[in-house]
């Protein structure tokens, strides 16, 4: 299977080239996506070792995952941005949610969002998912674009860099990105899980 899916991947790149790149991107700024395989694969395929006919250029390998991470983290950030506050109207009372905790979450981003935003563009899992708190945040979209692009080009130049260093080795790097993403994880898990009950216990304290 996974031989399989190399073959898939490879074969997808050496066709579309760039544009792959520009979607896979897209896509794995709103969706667990794992593009550690995809980027090292694709700064592997910029070296001459890897293929007679290698057609990548490292340097716009980078540019284009970044663009690619910018584009779907604007469309993740506009929509939790444009809908946050709807959601809360309507639903707030069964997610535990109030227009206070949006406003709690505007403070919070306003001071330590560029540290979030750029850091959490260059981690498994909470690269999907930081669009949507800097969006219900309301963090400035300037920062935020600048941010997303900068972090998502240090994540494509990390993986491609060592791809590319790899060269026909590049599989190498898949197993330890895989069993690293397994803590971040269960970080998320545990941490969405207590202030799922920290909510829950301060909204009936509330009530009653």
């Amino acid at each position: 299977m996974i031989v399989g899916q190399t073959r898939s991947m490879t074969s997808f790149l050496q066709q579309h080239g760039y544009l792959a790149l520009l979607l896979i991107g897209i896509g794995s700024s709103f969706l667990p996506i794992p593009t550690e395989g995809a980027y090292a694969l694709a700064g592997a395929m910029c070296t001459v070792g890897f293929a007679a006919n290698h057609t990548l250029n490292l340097v716009w390998v980078i540019v284009w995952c970044a663009i690619g991470g910018t584009i779907g983290g604007i469309m993740a950030y506009e929509l939790s941005r444009s809908a946050g506050r709807t959601i809360v109207d309507k639903w707030g009372k069964y997610l535990l949610l109030s227009h206070k905790d949006l406003d709690t979450s505007e403070a919070w981003f306003a001071k330590y969002g560029t540290v979030s935003v750029f850091l959490g563009r260059m981690i498994p899992v909470v690269r999907a998912l930081i669009s949507f708190p800097a969006g219900l945040a309301r963090m400035k979209r300037l920062p935020y674009v600048i941010l997303t692009f900068v972090g998502s080009a240090g994540w494509a130049a990390i993986l491609a860099g060592i791809g590319y260093g790899l060269g026909t080795k590049w599989k190498s790097i898949e197993h330890p990105f895989k069993v690293a993403e397994y803590p971040v994880i269960a970080v998320i898990v545990i941490v969405f899980a207590a202030g799922i009950w920290h909510r829950w216990h301060s909204f009936h304290k509330a009530q009653g």
